[in-house]
């Protein structure tokens, strides 16, 4: 369960409140009695794609970029 802190208390505590959440903590904020808001951490977002990430894995066929067949074509163009 979040433990919660009043509105005066987080401001007065919020550098230390930021990096016990970072480090996995759940906050909630309350105003009075009534809870206003919840701090919680960041999702990790994991490590830096590179490039080839996909090579061997995707295969783009020789006519990818050829027209498209009339009929096909003609679907797009309907509304003209």
């Amino acid at each position: 369960m979040a433990k919660t802190y009043k509105l005066y208390d987080a401001k007065t505590h919020l550098s230390s409140l930021v990096e016990r959440a970072a480090r996995g903590e759940e906050f909630i904020i309350a105003k009075g009695d009534e809870p206003k808001a919840r701090l919680i951490p960041l999702a990790n977002r994991g490590s830096r794609r590179g490039p080839g990430g996909w090579q061997g894995k995707v295969r783009i066929s020789d006519d990818f970029d050829a027209p498209l067949p009339a009929e096909l074509l003609g679907s797009f163009n309907a509304g003209e």
